[in-house]
C-alpha cells in the first residue's frame, strides 16, 4: 500500500506499507527511491547501493511489516529551513504512523535519521524496539555537528550570492579536494540542519537513558571517522570512536553495541543494505520474534 501523507507544514510525502501485515512493524525514514543510469553509477563510486531502500524493504518485509519513505530525500526537496525541530521530527513520523494505522513500531535510522529516532524514544511510548547506526546515542557529537552545519550553510549562502563559475564537479572520492571543496547546495537545505543542532545543542543523551526499557541496538564502522578541513570549521567527528569508549558504559544502560570491522568499514559502508541487514534483521529476530 503507498500513500501521499501532508505533513503539519503542508508537504505532500509518499509512504509505503508493505510485508507481514501480522508481525512487527518496522519504520525505516531513510527508504531512498532507487536510482538508474548515469546516476546509479555515480552512486556506486561512492560505494553507495542505488537501489538502497528497495534493497532494505525487499530483506525485512518476509519477517516483518515495512513502513518505508524517504524523510531526508523529502526535506530536501522541501526544505524546513526553521522548523526542522527533534519536536517537529516526531510529529512527523507519528503523524505517518497515524495515517498509516500503525499503533507501535520498531524504528531503524542512520547518521541524523538515528539521532532522530533518539529524539522519537524520548517523546513517545510507541516504539517497540530503536536501532542506531552511525550516530552514538551517549555523547553525540552535536556540538561538531553544529560547527559542520554553520560553516556548510554559511558556504551556501556566499555561494548563492556569487556568480556561478564552471568547475567540473568531481564524481568519485578520489578526485575531490577535501579541504578545499566548495559547498553548492540550497541554503535552505542547509539552514535546516543548523535548526536541528541548535535545538540539540545543549541536549543531555545521558540524562534520558534510565526510563528506556524496548531493546536497543547501535552500530558504526570501525572507520567511521571523519576529520574535517577548515572550510568546515577544523573538527572531528569520530562516530567509532565515542562508541567504542562507550560501549561498557551502553551495555550496562541496555545497549547492544556493534562496532562493524572490515576494509573500508567508514561512514558510507556502513549503512548499505548488504552490512545492515546482516545485523539488524537477526537481532530483530531475537529480540521481537
Amino acid at each position: 500500500m503507498e500513500k501521499n501523507i501532508t505533513l503539519a507544514d503542508g508537504s505532500e510525502l509518499k509512504v509505503g506499507l508493505t510485508g507481514n501485515p501480522g508481525s512487527v512493524t518496522i519504520m525505516l525514514p531513510g527508504a531512498k527511491e532507487s536510482v538508474y543510469g548515469q546516476e546509479a553509477e555515480n552512486l556506486k563510486l561512492w560505494g553507495v547501493d542505488p537501489e538502497s531502500g528497495k534493497h532494505f524493504i525487499e530483506g525485512l518485509m518476509d519477517k516483518f511489516q515495512i513502513l518505508s519513505f524517504d524523510y531526508e530525500g523529502h526535506r530536501f526537496q522541501h526544505p524546513s529551513p526553521d522548523n526542522l525541530t527533534p519536536e517537529n521530527i516526531t510529529n512527523d513520523f507519528l503523524t505517518i504512523a497515524d495515517e498509516m494505522n500503525v499503533k507501535k513500531f520498531s524504528y531503524y535510522g542512520y547518521s541524523w535519521l538515528a539521532l532522530a529516532g533518539l529524539q522519537l524514544a524520548i517523546r513517545t511510548d510507541r516504539l517497540e524496539s530503536l536501532m542506531m547506526g552511525g550516530f552514538p546515542p551517549i555523547d553525540g557529537p552535536y556540538k561538531e555537528m553544529m560547527v559542520v552545519t554553520n560553516k556548510t550553510y554559511e558556504q551556501a549562502l556566499n555561494h548563492q550570492n556569487s556568480a556561478a563559475d564552471d568547475e567540473p564537479v568531481p564524481i568519485s572520492p578520489e578526485e575531490i579536494d577535501w579541504d578545499n571543496i566548495k559547498v553548492k547546495i540550497d541554503a535552505d537545505q542547509t539552514k535546516q540542519f543548523v535548526t536541528m543542532y541548535q535545538n540539540l545543542i545543549t541536549f543531555d543523551d545521558r540524562k534520558i537513558q534510565q526510563p528506556f526499557t524496548i531493546p536497543r541496538l547501535t552500530f558504526a564502522g570501525e572507520q567511521d571517522t571523519i576529520i574535517y578541513g577548515e572550510n568546515f570549521g577544523s573538527v572531528t567527528v569520530d562516530i567509532a570512536g565515542i562508541l567504542q569508549k562507550n560501549k561498557q558504559e551502553l551495555e550496562h544502560l541496555g545497549w547492544d553495541v556493534e562496532v562493524l570491522k572490515g576494509s573500508g568499514m567508514d561512514h558510507t559502508k556502513a549503512m548499505q543494505p548488504e552490512v545492515v541487514l546482516s545485523l539488524i534483521k537477526p537481532w530483530l529476530i531475537k529480540n521481537l520474534i
